[in-house]
């Protein structure tokens, strides 16, 4: 089957009427229909021949092919069984040479399995769903999965919390977790009519790089915990908020080693600072 022109809305919109289908609201669904912006989008990935990438909302497959035409094997999510099945038409010649798989359903219950499954990919791809970009981004940093590089287009906002740094408003457990993880680097904005349909809110590209100085800690899960309830109630102050994980004694104390004062608050705390009081408060509880 051939792929529609995907840099027209008005063919996307014909291809759709003609398969009895249309795009639904309710998965976030924008093409990106600007060829110079998907070229400089998937240029970030450095794709290579044998490459493994997994794409999350392929829809009709335009990023999908491009990255295909570069020599990756790529599984791709897609909840839309519409979609799912349009796909595996198009790129039928692709899984034959096993270089292309689909997994239908949500990404955020299908891809642990996935993973257990079928192991990690070299890089992770996709114009994620504004809704649950910041969620599926962190699911995998929380399961310890961290790809070479990721290429992700979402929400503005979201784009501007992975990035943030100290002492800013935008700074949250989410940048922390980010920046735990790899380099951040903005690649391109995106105004609404990039897309079709045209979203509400303004996009951005962002590349994320495995860190190669991966900085360690005692106790991963504990230390995502710990940002997690750091950043429950900005208002409050460290100490404040610890106490939910242990005593004021053993708090103290963390503080102290850790050299950070009792009333400072998260929001002013780097990665390297968070990392060692976790440190710190873990050989104590």
């Amino acid at each position: 089957m051939k792929t529609p022109d995907y840099n027209s809305p008005v063919a996307l919109k014909a291809f759709l009427d003609e398969n009895g289908m249309a795009m639904q609201k309710k998965f976030g669904q924008n093409f990106l229909v600007n060829a110079d912006a998907r070229k400089k989008i998937i240029d970030c990935l450095d794709v290579a021949d044998g490459m493994k990438v997994w794409e999350v909302g392929p829809g009709l497959g335009c990023m999908t092919s491009e990255i295909l035409e570069r020599g990756a094997c790529l599984t791709a999510f897609e909840i839309d069984h519409g979609f799912a099945r349009l796909l595996r038409q198009f790129f039928e010649s692709y899984s034959e040479k096993d270089r292309f798989s689909l997994v239908e359903g949500d990404v955020l219950k299908t891809w642990k399995k996935y993973h257990d499954e079928n192991g990690s990919a070299d890089s992770f791809f996709g114009n994620l769903p504004y809704n649950v970009a910041a969620t599926i981004i962190a699911d995998t940093i929380n399961e310890g999965v961290r790809f070479e590089k990721a290429v992700v287009t979402i929400q503005k906002e979201v784009a501007q919390r992975m990035s943030a740094r100290e002492g800013t408003e935008n700074y949250s457990s989410f940048s922390v977790l980010c920046q735990w993880a790899y380099d951040v680097k903005n690649v391109l904005d995106l105004a609404g009519g990039n897309f079709w349909p045209v979203p509400n809110v303004a996009s951005r590209a962002v590349l994320m790089t495995k860190r190669e100085d991966f900085p360690r800690c005692l106790d991963p899960k504990f230390f995502m915990k710990m940002i997690r309830q750091l950043f429950s109630s900005r208002r409050k102050t460290v100490r404040n908020n610890l106490l939910a994980l242990c005593s004021g004694e053993k708090t103290d104390a963390a503080l102290e080693k850790a050299g950070i004062k009792p009333n400072e608050r998260a929001e002013n705390l780097s990665v390297d600072g968070l990392l060692k009081l976790s440190d710190c408060l873990k050989v104590l509880i």
